[in-house]
C-alpha cells in the first residue's frame, strides 16, 4: 500500500503544477499575448522544464487553455439550465455566466477552439427553445447563436459611460450590459416586447 502513495502524489503534485501554469499563462498572455512558455514559467514561479515537461510547445498550452475554458462553458450551461429552464431566464443566467468568464480568462474567452461542438450545441438548444416559446421568431437556431456571440463581444467591450448602457434600468456596469445583452439579441431574432422585457 505505501508503494502506491508516491505515484499518487507525483501525479497530485502534477495537477498542481499544470493549475498553476495555466493560471498563470491567462494572466501573462492576457497583458502580452506573445509570451513565451519561459515568461509564463516565471510568472507561475516554477522551472522552465517543468513547463516544457507539461505542454511541449506553445501551442499545446493554447489548446489546454481553450480545453479549460471550454469546460467552463459547459458547466455554465448546465448551472444555467438551457434543457430545463424558462428560456428567458436560462438566457439571462448564461450571459451573467460568460461575462464572469470574460473577467476572468480575458485572454482565453479569445480562443475560438473552446467554442467546441458541445458548446454550440448547448447554446443551439437554447435558442431552438426560445423559439419555440415564442421569445424569438427566428428559425434557425445557429442563426441566433451567431447573432448572440456576436453582440455577446460587442456589449462587453462596450465603454461604460455608453448612452446605450444608460437606458438600463440599474447602476451596475455588468448587469446593465448583461441586460442590453439580452434585449438586443431577443430584438434582432424577432423577440416581442413583452419578451424581451
Amino acid at each position: 500500500m505505501g508503494e502506491k502513495s508516491p505515484p499518487r502524489r507525483i501525479r497530485a503534485d502534477a495537477e498542481r503544477s499544470t493549475a498553476r501554469i495555466l493560471e498563470a499563462a491567462e494572466t501573462v498572455l492576457a497583458e502580452d499575448a506573445t509570451a513565451s512558455l519561459e515568461q509564463i514559467a516565471d510568472a507561475a514561479g516554477l522551472a522552465r522544464a517543468t513547463v516544457h515537461r507539461r505542454f511541449a510547445s506553445r501551442a499545446a498550452l493554447l489548446d489546454a487553455l481553450a480545453e479549460r475554458l471550454s469546460q467552463r462553458y459547459l458547466g455554465g450551461l448546465a448551472e444555467a439550465r438551457v434543457k430545463t429552464a424558462p428560456p428567458l431566464i436560462a438566457l439571462h443566467r448564461v450571459t451573467e455566466i460568460v461575462f464572469d468568464l470574460k473577467l476572468c480568462h480575458r485572454f482565453a474567452i479569445q480562443l475560438t477552439a473552446a467554442l467546441t461542438p458541445e458548446v454550440l450545441d448547448g447554446l443551439d438548444l437554447l435558442f431552438a427553445r426560445l423559439r419555440d416559446t415564442g421569445a424569438i421568431t427566428a428559425v434557425d437556431p445557429a442563426w441566433g447563436r451567431q447573432v448572440y456571440l456576436a453582440l455577446l463581444h460587442e456589449v462587453h467591450d462596450m465603454p461604460a459611460d455608453s448612452p446605450s448602457l444608460a437606458s438600463s434600468a440599474t447602476a451596475d456596469e455588468t448587469e446593465a450590459k448583461i441586460d442590453l445583452l439580452v434585449r438586443t439579441t431577443l430584438g434582432a431574432l424577432g423577440g416581442s416586447h413583452g419578451a424581451t422585457a
